[in-house]
């Protein structure tokens, strides 16, 4: 259903019951990143019933849909038109009723809130910067207009990519527009034997050149051979004659090989969706995964758990256990970022215990005076992007 007047006033007739009552509200869609922050005990607003596309330009490059639309559907009708949302949003399959091979329950709207990308993301931008407009409810009821269909379409504050990463703290997400772009005329991936110093290395070189770097990641695969092998993976996308060019020039300066071209794209969607063995074997350690940003530049972190590298060395993934926190977040700080718990370990696997943004100076004092603009009974996720709104 279209969020039409008809569609959103039982949203906004129970959001204004909530507020009246101070009733907690919990906003879910497809329900696939339930693992990601802390989630409370609350009344289901469920935004699946918004589904549709209320506007396509293909010519124009923007995609207007309601909120609750699942993501994949939105994927199949980009692709037929040879387009699709280039910073790669995953379809995670962390709830516990998820089994291997499951269609993925993403939602648009969860992909805003959430303001989670993939592998491409160092290189193509994040969620915010594809967000065109949105509508949205606040805490007191009201149906509000941010944001439009084009670029220039802002004066002022840029309310509507505000709401990517908010975690529906600030309001209820109905409607998204999104910038989309053509497919790539070329890809290719190639793979390294490098250990993680020298593969690091090698990125900050080939970034400072102009090869068409799309996306990577370093891992120790440890199913390859006896004892595995550490390897560099790299992806390119652009101009037919700029990819072949590249693969030639990277495979001369550094030893490697190109990969079947479907068996890497698997194994990107898997990076994407964190399938890939780092993810599922470590998952069963009972550690926390733990994400940290930091600057692509940095170097190898001292700290003593196995990790993947993402976007170009900026993006570290590891399993450590909760009470690692002060060190990683001390490795991260000096390394200019930060670290946070991504997916709580087993023997806690209801929100990470509220440790899903790491605060700075500042930031707190400004998120509640947004918090209270927008929500001011305070009855959207509380707790889910901060402990205490």
């Amino acid at each position: 259903m279209l969020p039409t007047p008809a569609a959103i006033q039982p949203f906004v007739d129970q959001i204004r019951a909530a507020a009246a009552d101070h009733t907690p509200l919990q906003i879910r869609g497809g329900g696939s990143k339930d693992f990601y922050g802390c989630l409370q005990p609350a009344g289901l607003l469920d935004t699946r019933s918004l589904q549709g596309v209320v506007d396509y330009a293909p010519s124009e490059l923007v995609v207007t849909v309601a909120a609750g639309t699942p993501l994949a559907s939105l994927e199949a009708l980009l692709a037929e038109q040879g387009q699709c949302l280039p910073f790669e949003p995953p379809h995670y399959r962390w709830s516990a009723s998820a089994e291997a091979g499951t269609p993925s329950t993403a939602t648009v709207g969860g992909l805003v809130a959430s303001g989670l990308a993939g592998p491409a993301r160092a290189s193509v931008g994040s969620v915010r910067d594809y967000v065109l407009g949105l509508k949205l409810i606040n805490g007191r009821g009201e149906y509000l207009t941010f944001g439009g269909q084009v670029m220039k379409n802002v004066a002022g504050y840029d309310v509507s990519r505000l709401m990517a990463g908010a975690m529906g703290t600030l309001g209820l997400l109905t409607e998204v527009s999104l910038k989309v772009l053509p497919f790539a005329p070329a890809e290719a991936t190639l793979v390294f034997p490098l250990g993680q110093a020298a593969a690091l290395e090698q990125l900050h070189r080939w970034a400072g050149e102009p090869l068409p770097l799309n996306a990577s990641c370093w891992v120790h695969d440890a199913t390859a051979g006896a004892g595995g092998r550490d390897l560099l993976f790299v992806r390119l996308r652009g101009a037919v004659a700029a990819v072949e060019a590249a693969c030639q020039r990277m495979l001369i300066e550094v030893p490697g090989e190109r990969m079947d071209a479907e068996q890497a794209a698997a194994d990107w969607a898997h990076c994407r969706d964190q399938t890939l063995p780092f993810f599922t074997e470590g998952a069963a350690s009972g550690h926390a995964l733990w994400r940290l940003s930091v600057a692509q530049t940095a170097p190898v972190l001292d700290v003593p758990w196995p990790q993947l590298i993402e976007w170009h060395g900026g993006l570290r993934w590891l399993w450590a256990p909760l009470q690692a926190g002060p060190q990683l977040q001390a490795a991260a700080r000096a390394a200019g970022g930060s670290a946070m718990v991504f997916v709580a370990g087993a023997a806690d696997n209801t929100g990470a215990k509220c440790q899903l943004r790491s605060e700075l100076p500042g930031q707190a004092a400004f998120l509640k005076r947004l918090k209270a603009a927008f929500d001011p009974a305070g009855v959207f996720n509380a707790g889910r992007l901060y402990p205490d709104f």
